[in-house]
Parts: C-alpha cells; sequence; structure tokens
C-alpha cells in the first residue's frame, strides 16, 4: 500500500475492507492506465500542432465586442479546431449552450421537409427525443417540420445492424445519425474504427448521405476523432472533453465547410452566421481548455477504468467491463435498487469541492422521460468533464459516471460512493457492524 493510500485510510472514514479492493482496483487497472499514455501524447502532439500551424499568438486570445466582424480570436479558434479534427470547417461559439443544443443546431440545419433523418445507433440520448419528435411532435420538433425519422437498433452485441441499415438507407435519407457514446443504454461506445466502417457502409448504399456523429464524451479518447475516418460532421459541447475543464460553456461543430456553414446560419442568421459573433470573453479559456483537454480526458480516462474495476470487485455489474477498450469517458454501474443509485449519488456529492453539503434528489427535468438524479459538486454548472453521476430512475438501475478533473479526486468519490453503498446494506459481505466501520 503506497503513501497515498495510507494517507487515504489515515484521514477518511473509508472501510478497511473498501481501501483494500480499491488497491487492488488499481493494481489490475495499471496495463490499461499505461495503454492511455501513448493516446494523450499523440491528441496533446495533434493539439499543439494545430495551435502552432494556425499562427496563434497573444493577440488571439482577446475577443472583439459588439457584431465581432474580423474577430482574429474567434476566427483562429475555429481554425485550430478544424486543424485538430481534420475538417475544412468548424463553429466555436459561446453562443452554442449545451450538447444538445449543437446536435439539434446541425439536424436542423439539415433536413427540410420531406426529408428522412435514420438513427442507426438505436434511440438516440433522451433530451434529443423531444427535438426529433419521438415522443410527440412538439411545436419546432423535426417531426413537426414534416422530416421523417426511422431508427434501427444496434445488434445484441451492441453493433450496427449492417443488414437492417442495407435496407434502411434509401434516396429519401438525408441524414444518418450516428451516436458515439452510451447514453443512458447498457452498451459500449462506438469506436472510431467502427464508425469509420459504419460511414463507409452507408456511403456505399448511397454517396449523398451525409454521415453526422454525435461526438459527445468521445473527444480525445482515442487517437482519431469520427471526423479523420469520414464522417461529414460532428458535434459536441465544451463543457465536456474539448473544453479542458476551463470551458464556462459552449458548444462546437467541425466537418465539411458547407454544412459547417449551414449551422452557422441557422444559429446566427443566413449569410452572417460564421461571419459575425464574440465570444464574450471566453475565448482565452475556449483555446487554453482545448490545449488542456487531452491531458484532462486522460485523467477522467483513469478514474472510469479503475471504476470498472473496483465496482467489479464489489460484486456489480459494469460497462464497460476491466480491461475494455474505451471509446468514451462514461462507466456505467448497475446497482439494482434506487436505494442504490441514490446512495452512490450521495457519496459522489459528499466528495465534491462544490456543494458537497448538499444532497441529490431525483426530479423531472426537460427532455428527460423518467425522473432524473444527478450528482455534480462542479465549478461548470452541468461540466461532465468534471466527477459527476447521473441516472434516470428506472429498472435495472443504472449509474452513469463521468468525468474527473483529477484521478486522485475520482478515487476520493468513487470510495465515498462505494461508502455510502456499504452503509445502506446494498454490498454483500459486510456484516451490520462492518457497514458503518465500527
Amino acid at each position: 500500500m503506497n503513501i497515498f493510500w495510507q494517507h487515504l485510510q489515515a484521514k477518511q472514514n473509508f472501510h478497511p475492507t473498501l481501501v483494500e479492493l480499491a488497491v487492488k482496483a488499481e493494481k489490475e487497472a495499471t496495463p490499461e492506465f499505461n495503454r492511455l499514455i501513448p493516446i494523450v501524447q499523440i491528441n496533446q502532439l495533434r493539439v499543439l500542432t494545430a495551435f502552432q500551424q494556425a499562427g496563434i499568438s497573444e493577440f488571439h486570445l482577446k475577443d472583439g465586442t459588439g457584431y465581432g466582424y474580423r474577430d482574429l480570436g474567434r476566427e483562429g479558434l475555429e481554425t485550430v479546431y478544424a486543424l485538430t479534427f481534420g475538417t475544412e470547417a468548424a463553429l466555436v461559439r459561446a453562443q452554442i449552450i449545451s450538447g444538445t443544443h449543437a446536435i439539434a443546431l446541425a439536424l436542423s440545419s439539415l433536413l427540410n421537409s420531406g426529408d428522412e433523418l435514420l438513427s442507426v445507433t438505436g434511440r438516440p440520448y433522451d433530451s434529443l427525443a423531444e427535438i426529433i419528435g419521438i415522443t410527440r411532435a412538439r411545436r419546432g420538433s423535426l417531426k413537426d417540420r414534416g422530416v421523417n425519422y426511422t431508427e434501427i437498433p444496434l445488434t445484441a452485441g451492441g453493433l450496427p445492424d449492417y443488414q437492417k441499415i442495407k435496407t434502411a438507407v434509401t434516396e429519401k435519407t438525408r441524414v444518418v445519425f450516428i451516436q458515439r457514446s452510451r447514453g443512458y443504454t447498457w452498451r459500449n461506445s462506438l469506436s472510431v474504427q467502427e464508425i469509420g466502417k459504419l460511414v463507409k457502409f452507408v456511403k456505399n448504399i448511397n454517396s449523398k448521405v451525409i454521415c453526422f456523429v454525435d461526438n459527445c464524451y468521445g473527444e480525445f479518447v482515442e487517437e482519431r476523432e469520427p471526423t479523420h475516418v469520414g464522417a461529414d460532421l460532428a458535434a459536441g459541447s465544451l463543457i465536456k472533453n474539448p473544453g479542458g475543464g476551463l470551458a464556462p460553456a459552449g458548444g462546437y461543430l467541425v466537418g465539411k465547410r458547407e454544412l459547417v456553414a449551414r449551422a452557422a446560419d441557422w444559429l446566427i442568421a443566413p449569410g452572417l452566421g460564421s461571419k459575425i459573433g464574440t465570444n464574450l470573453g471566453l475565448g482565452h479559456l475556449f483555446y487554453q481548455g482545448f490545449f488542456m483537454a487531452p491531458q484532462i480526458v486522460g485523467e477522467a480516462l483513469k478514474g472510469a477504468i479503475f471504476a470498472a474495476h473496483f465496482f467489479t470487485l464489489l460484486g456489480f455489474e459494469t460497462s464497460p467491463p476491466p480491461s475494455t477498450p474505451r471509446s468514451d469517458l462514461v462507466q456505467a454501474l448497475k446497482l439494482n435498487l434506487p436505494e442504490g443509485v441514490k446512495a452512490f449519488c450521495r457519496g459522489i456529492q459528499n466528495a465534491s469541492p462544490i456543494d458537497s453539503r448538499a444532497v441529490p434528489e431525483s426530479t423531472f427535468l426537460p427532455g428527460y422521460q423518467d425522473p432524473v438524479i444527478m450528482a455534480a459538486g462542479t465549478f461548470i454548472q452541468g461540466a461532465s468533464l468534471e466527477l459527476s453521476a447521473d441516472a434516470p430512475l428506472r429498472p435495472p438501475y443504472t449509474v452513469y459516471v463521468q468525468g474527473g478533473l483529477s484521478y486522485a479526486h475520482s478515487l476520493l468519490g468513487l470510495l465515498s460512493g462505494a461508502q455510502e453503498l456499504v452503509n445502506q446494506g446494498l454490498v454483500s459481505g459486510f456484516t451490520e457492524k462492518e457497514r458503518h466501520n465500527e
């Protein structure tokens, strides 16, 4: 047991057995930690090269005002994103509120009445349901605007069903939607290699189809991005991976110039979108956060890998399971009971730097179909690159853990969550006396 674990055991009121299991989990996870090192280094060099090729200077760190005409800071940032993602253009704006907003912006700008949107990765993330019009044709939804929607479930193995996709892609299909991450589902995220295979397959059926990837939670997890393997457009949130824990708001789209221009016009105004707008003094944080992102994503991934090993040792089912390749930050833990989800979220909240005294409660949130509980004592509201956990309160009562600006904080938070489960008698092998560390 190294000095960190000795310090943790002396200063924190964790059950000794939990600490022993955590030490064992970390040892088991070490080979996976080592495999992360070159990925972080490759991504860091790619970002650095993009900064250098774009010629970023101190002047670029200052945003313009008003209309933002010829705002070199904004233009330089979007050049850095385009170079990093290997695309013709990028749209990176504080005015894009979230990943969901970025995705909605892309879909709304690309689809017109009579077009078909085909999701080839099953049901999209909950917050997109009303945007598409899956649950109801809310005013302004794609369905309300006359867009047709079809979805193809993934196979039992969590992979695209190529046979069904082959018959589903037609001349009417305008956009094929690919969700890289798991959302609130028990499946692995799609690897960049699998996304490349899927894009090639779709293009061979109909080369005019736009392949659009929801890249949330996936940036810098692998050494390539979906746009490096043929995706026409990808979108994400700056308070997730690419913001590096520093961006306080914002979202991005990267891809072909024409498609990015459409999204920019939809966001701002036709003919003006990519030419005006300032990032309201946030440009410095956007630049620095993006530069830091590969390293911070690596820290968060170490926490997710540890969680898989640790909670497997505690007797819970995990997804991805230990020693499984990863393509996003999310670690799912099947806790089996609503009380388990609530207890774990209390533990994460207790270990947070912000609002550690708050008690998470489930509630209905806009865009979600079930009550949702969220633990997120974060510096930036909703920032899931910071250590957080959330879950819809529905069977099989799975909690989704993501983020962690530092591996040490992830360790503390995960142990705190496990201790709450032990206290509630929800971990087998602990007697009543042991539960409360007596």
